[in-house]
């Protein structure tokens, strides 16, 4: 009997997926552990391993198909002497494709994957409510829509228009009560029907902010003042995530001046130590933030009471400082966890959130690489932010923002002198960080850094 591959589950949360590749054909000969195809989530590009041996009889979803939920059929297996009769026989079905709807006012929620923004990202715009642009065409004069926004559309229709690069909503339907048929896609495919491209550009009845009369977005959008770009699976996700933060974890705010001259200094003279190739490339290259890793990790240990997430009707104390980073991608932003930081050399952390790093803008992080710690580090210096407050990642605890190193004028024993400055802001959930305990944990932090030999002892 045929065997049914089926789109996995690739962490607990995923609710669909891309399917993006596929690295077999129809026809071809697979056997246990073969990589058939690749999927793409919102975090991440994972292979697929065929299970069982046989020969791929059909492909049920195409390349590039997206929505794709979970356990939909995406492929037929056939075994020792089967052929292609007997897929109709086990009864295997296509998945579904997905079908246009209303966008929902509640995201799906995201594991603890995805980073927070710093506090100014949550001050969004008002959402656009998007209406078709005016449109001409011999048939119906706009695309009819049921209530709450789905267009009528035949399934081949959808099909054809995707195929085609069309958006199905911006084509005028001749069929009963304006839905949209095959002769209304191949009309304006050949440009006589009334199109745009899909998720190219906004429609003229789409508000980008409030206090806009619809005449004069429609100004906006004939002059082409504005575009509306779809939020992909990632983008989505930080939104909801941002949201859900923000709404449901009382923060609190504690900020620091850390004085780094000697951290610079141990940091020069470290990486000057550093043994070279035969081209004079050296081996490592520690930044500033692998101490900041590593002092915050130590810091975790000493207080540990301050190394602890809310679990509702519990509070989670973590033996381990499982420290995760923030990592800006294309899109959104990923958070790579360093098991046991405090445990690693500086090397050791540098070689690590560089792998980490790397693999998260390709997105080929495993999910167990991205989940679980108490705390996160969120570094915007390289930007030259002085400070900002970062917004937590459910479930962490507590979160650092680590600003610029800059130099600055301070007194000292009655003298005025120069020295280089970072200023860091530690945000903590006040259901499980109190104000005395974050104020303890970020001042042995401030000791560490100061004195980076201390991080030894």
């Amino acid at each position: 009997m045929p065997i049914e591959i089926t789109m996995p589950a690739l962490s607990p949360t995923m609710e669909e997926g891309k399917l993006a590749k596929w690295h077999v054909k129809e026809g071809d000969s697979v056997s246990s552990g073969d990589v058939i195809a690749e999927i793409e989530t919102d975090k991440a590009t994972m292979e697929v391993e065929a299970v069982d041996e046989g020969k791929i009889g059909k492909i049920m979803v195409a390349e590039g198909t997206d929505n794709v939920k979970v356990n939909a059929v995406i492929a037929v297996l056939l075994q020792e002497g089967e052929d292609a009769s007997a897929i109709g026989a086990g009864g295997s079905k296509p998945a579904e494709a997905p079908k246009a709807e209303a966008p929902k006012a509640d995201a799906p929620k995201a594991d603890a994957g995805t980073v927070m923004r710093a506090d100014a990202a949550t001050q969004t715009a008002p959402t656009a409510k998007a209406d078709p642009a005016p449109v001409a065409n011999s048939g119906s004069s706009a695309p009819a829509k049921a209530e709450g926004g789905k267009v009528f559309a035949s399934p081949l229709a959808r099909r054809l228009a995707k195929e085609a690069g069309i958006d199905v909503s911006a084509i005028a339907g001749s069929g009963p009560k304006g839905r949209v048929v095959k002769s209304d896609v191949e009309a304006a495919k050949s440009g006589k029907g009334a199109t745009k491209p899909a998720a190219a550009t906004a429609s003229a009845g789409a508000a980008p902010a409030t206090g806009m009369s619809k005449n004069q977005v429609i100004a906006l959008y004939e002059e082409g003042s504005y575009e509306l770009v779809p939020n992909d699976g990632m983008r989505k996700v930080v939104a909801a995530r941002l949201t859900e933060s923000k709404q449901t974890v009382p923060h609190f705010y504690l900020t620091l001046d850390c004085k780094i001259d000697a951290l610079l200094a141990a940091r020069e003279q470290i990486n000057a130590s550093a043994p070279k190739s035969k081209e004079g490339k050296p081996a490592f290259k520690l930044s500033v933030n692998d101490f900041v890793m590593k002092a915050w990790a130590v810091a975790l240990q000493r207080v540990p009471a301050a190394n602890a997430t809310w679990a509702g009707d519990s509070i989670l104390y973590h033996k381990r400082s499982d420290v995760a980073v923030a990592v800006s991608v294309p899109g959104g932003l990923f958070t790579p966890v360093v098991k046991s930081c405090d445990t690693k050399t500086l090397r050791e952390i540098s070689e690590e959130v560089k792998d980490l790093a790397g693999r998260a803008r390709n997105k080929k992080l495993a999910p167990h690489e991205y989940q679980g710690g108490a705390s996160s580090v969120s570094n915007l210096g390289m930007f030259g932010i002085k400070e900002f407050a970062a917004v937590i990642n459910p479930p962490h605890g507590t979160i650092l923002a680590v600003g610029v190193g800059e130099e600055r004028v301070y007194p000292e024993n009655g003298q005025i002198k120069i020295g280089q400055f970072m200023t860091v802001t530690l945000s903590c959930d006040h259901r499980a960080v109190d104000g005395a305990l974050g104020a303890e944990v970020l001042g042995v932090f401030k000791g560490l850094i100061e004195n980076p030999v201390m991080m030894l002892a």
